[in-house]
């Protein structure tokens, strides 16, 4: 059994054992590793632009005291990041409202958009883009590709649940995440399927 070594932050003092899960598994489906880079470079190609491209702003007699629109602002790849295993540590609170991030830092790209009212809770139970995320490292791992999933959370969303659920499905429109399902067709995603 490894040594237990705890972690410079307290939300992630996990054991090392715990930490393999998404890293030492056998992928469901052999993806070839050109078609695989291919569907991520396409992914960062369409982000990299939308990145790049100015927002449009509409001119207002009061936008001298108008808040920036979030979805125009808020850029997921500048957030703190946390180990996708966030979850499994101890919280002394149940989070607050907001909008996480699943990212590879590796290219980058932003693979996944969400929300919760709970931040430190959200994952604790089921939920659907874990697989995914397992999936996605597990497809790496056979050709010794790099990747690097994270997830960082912006802590500023509404409390009201349409409103951040509003401001959740803008940014799976701006972003095109290829984990969500609003984008599964537009990026044919490999990575959601099957039930463990």
């Amino acid at each position: 059994m490894a040594e237990y070594q705890p972690s410079f932050l307290p939300e992630a003092d996990l054991r090392a054992a715990d930490l393999s899960w998404a890293y030492n598994r056998t992928p469901q489906a052999d993806i070839p590793p050109a078609e695989l880079q291919d569907w991520k470079r396409r992914i960062l190609d369409f982000q990299q632009a939308v990145q790049a491209a100015p927002q449009a702003e509409q001119g207002s007699l009061f936008s001298a005291w108008e808040a920036p629109n979030p979805v125009d602002a808020l850029d997921p790849f500048t957030l703190p990041q946390r180990n996708a295993e966030f979850w499994r540590g101890q919280f002394s609170e149940s989070g607050v409202p907001a909008l996480y991030f699943v990212v590879d830092h590796e290219l980058p790209i932003l693979l996944y958009v969400g929300e919760t009212i709970k931040s430190n809770q959200r994952w604790k139970g089921e939920h659907d883009c874990k697989r995914y995320i397992l999936n996605y490292i597990a497809a790496h791992r056979p050709h010794d590709l790099p990747v690097s999933v994270n997830i960082g959370f912006w802590p500023f969303a509404p409390c009201d649940r349409k409103a951040r659920q509003s401001l959740e499905s803008d940014l799976i429109c701006r972003w095109r995440s290829p984990f969500n399902k609003e984008n599964w067709t537009f990026w044919s995603t490999p990575f959601v399927g099957g039930k463990e």
